[in-house]
């Protein structure tokens, strides 16, 4: 059986140039990054040249990148580095906003500063999945220390205004984080300072999202950022995270980095997402135009080229993820750090669906390998699969007026 893998917000295949640019510091250049010989510093080398692909990719300074573990630490650290510190007996209580559609990196790192008596504030979305400027604005103390609002979620693929977002946190004196785990690779993104980031302060990347390996990540921390270490050891990272660096790892997300920008700047500004964005319209309007009581979350708000989430009412979406997993097309019905998960989307039930609706929602994700062909597969195999799932429910009706392929 062929298989047809669209899960790629879960994990990205590693792309071949990707493997090659890592494989030699695997075997011959094995030097230990902070070591003074030969070994050593071809290997520095090899990191500060990596360093520089992804401050292109982000136009940053090289100096702003931070070689993490993956995009939970750089959550972890952004929120943990700033608001968790020791405060002087008598010191203003530092205030956090965030969302509920993060990330449960953000989420429970928030979680646990709230436990400690951090203040923090949870956003609720637009029935479209959207973080206004308006209820941000309204969340706004004297004391907001830090606000930490995803760039695009990894459910639905809704991107958030963090450029208005930002630059209303800078105007109260507030810094700004921004999960771009979903974001990078599929978007544009500015961090100069005539850039459309200009106003965001932290940022963090994951490597297994962008077609680098796993165990691989990055947090930027612009210059005039403070934050404590929440690893202790050597002075690594300008002595901003201890331990030995990854060093095949950064390689690789290095050229992982590279490639993303030639592919979102290629023939700009008909560049790959422009051909993502058809593969996933025409997945979307395909399932449409054969399944009733189905619809698009988020629909409506711009997303990321590759992302769908749809529900289909009187459908359990595990039994779907496992029936079409049986005929070969590997989806998710959610966050794959869920999966299992008895309880429905924290994301979806905050956008306002209903438990069953929710419940009844998958997550279609494409990556830059997904073909015609398996488009042409999957609109094969979904509505089927629906419709067989649906003859098991006793609360579905078929409609005499629209077939169900």
């Amino acid at each position: 059986m062929q298989r047809i893998y669209m899960d790629a917000n879960a994990t990205t295949p590693l792309l071949p140039a990707v493997f090659e640019a890592m494989r030699p510091f695997w075997i011959e250049h094995f030097g230990n990054a902070s070591s003074i010989h030969q070994q050593g510093q071809y290997a520095r080398a090899a990191v500060d040249q990596a360093r520089e692909s992804i401050a292109t990719m982000l136009h940053c300074r090289s100096s702003e990148i931070v070689f993490t573990s993956g995009g939970t630490e750089s959550d972890n650290f952004a929120l943990f580095g700033l608001l968790s510190a020791p405060r002087p007996a008598g010191a203003e209580i530092p205030h956090l906003i965030t969302s509920n559609i993060e990330h449960h990196a953000v989420l429970h790192a928030a979680q646990h500063l709230e436990a400690q008596g951090i203040e923090v504030t949870y956003l609720d979305p637009t029935a479209q999945g959207l973080i206004t400027p308006q209820a941000l604005q309204a969340a706004i103390r004297p004391n907001t220390k830090l606000v930490s609002i995803m760039l695009a979620n990894n459910e639905t693929g809704v991107i958030q205004p963090i450029a208005e977002l930002a630059a209303i946190a800078k105007a109260t004196g507030a810094l700004f984080h921004t999960d771009a785990v979903q974001g990078a690779g599929k978007l544009l993104m500015d961090l100069s300072p005539k850039g459309a980031l200009k106003d965001v302060d932290l940022l963090s990347i994951s490597g297994h999202k962008m077609y680098a390996p796993k165990g691989t990540g990055i947090l930027f921390v612009r210059r005039s950022v403070r934050l404590a270490p929440i690893f202790h050891g050597g002075t690594h990272e300008r002595q901003r995270r201890a331990g030995t660096e990854n060093v095949a790892g950064i390689v690789a997300l290095g050229k992982a980095a590279e490639l993303a920008q030639q592919w979102l700047t290629e023939d700009n500004p008909n560049d790959g997402r422009t051909h993502l964005t058809q593969l996933r319209d025409r997945l979307e309007q395909g399932i449409l135009a054969q399944v009733e009581e189905c619809g698009v979350n988020g629909a409506g708000a711009p997303r990321t080229s590759n992302t769908s989430n749809l529900y289909f009412d009187h459908v359990e979406a595990e039994a779907l993820v496992i029936a079409l997993d049986l005929k070969g097309l590997s989806i998710s019905g959610g966050s794959a750090c869920q999966s299992g998960a008895t309880e429905p989307s924290h994301v979806l039930t905050s956008m306002g669906l209903s438990p069953a609706r929710a419940r009844a929602s998958i997550r279609i994700s494409l990556s830059r390998l997904t073909t015609e062909a398996e488009i042409d597969a999957a609109l094969a195999l979904i509505p089927p699969a629906v419709a067989r799932l649906r003859d098991l429910s006793p609360t579905y009706k078929k409609s005499d007026t629209l077939a169900v392929a």
